[in-house]
């Protein structure tokens, strides 16, 4: 039994993926072991089929959402700590073959490799098993991190979107304030104020990005919540 079989049994497919042998040869193992091939053509491949994986998820899932919107939400689906977490439920680093160098500074738990390795296994599967495989295996990933696509935005960019949210509904730019800083000073609590119209919402954190952040999405959360009206913007405070 070979190498990629093995690891397609692994990984649970309807068949084997020769492919995935190369799929986990890290460019440092290739130079090491003077190697002609490695997984980053694999990657380039993978990189494209989850595109089109993750178009077609939300374009179903959405049916209202704009284009902008959800260019957005593929890029938070796409983005590099998403496509690590991925691999690590799927423990798919503990397979992968790197270089002494690389292995002796924990390369093989690195995010940015992690995440390159979940792309070239998913170029694998659809090289050797087609598009049908690489959906199957990509959608449950997706099903289980996608979750509510407005709060999937929101955990992105909260001051944004509350910003978004503001001037769609009441024509107003969100104001931020640091209130305070707060403990000893190697390890600081930032705590912010965001206030638009009479609506305020306070968050605290480790820096003063972090406060406007969850100050923001505290804001936006319950501001989301009100029928639209621009004398629901004034009553009292939150």
């Amino acid at each position: 039994m070979n190498e990629g079989t093995d690891l397609s049994r692994l990984l649970g497919l309807p068949g084997e993926a020769p492919h995935l042998a190369e799929a986990f040869m890290h460019r440092s193992y290739a130079v090491e072991h003077d190697l002609d091939y490695d997984n980053q053509r694999l990657e380039f491949l993978g990189d494209a089929v989850l595109e089109i994986i993750q178009t077609e998820f939300l374009f179903r899932r959405c049916p209202d959402a704009p284009e902008g919107e959800l260019t957005k939400l593929r890029s938070a689906l796409a983005c590099e700590s998403m496509l690590a977490e991925w691999a690590r439920r799927l423990d798919l680093g503990d397979h992968l073959k790197v270089g002494r160098g690389e292995e002796d500074t924990g390369g093989a738990a690195r995010q940015s490799t992690l995440a390159d390795l979940f792309e070239a296994v998913l170029g694998a599967v659809y090289l050797d098993l087609g598009m049908e495989a690489a959906r199957n295996f990509v959608l449950p990933l997706l099903e289980s991190s996608a979750g509510d696509p407005g709060e999937l935005l929101l955990e992105i960019n909260p001051k944004g979107q509350l910003q978004e949210l503001t001037q769609r509904r009441c024509g107003r730019t969100p104001s931020y304030q640091v209130l305070g800083v707060f403990g000893p000073p190697h390890q600081p609590t930032f705590k912010v104020e965001v206030r638009v119209g009479g609506w305020v919402a306070v968050g605290d954190g480790s820096s003063r990005k972090q406060a406007e952040s969850r100050a923001a999405a505290l804001l936006c959360r319950h501001l989301a919540k009100l029928p639209c009206g621009a004398d629901k913007w004034n009553v009292t405070k939150y």
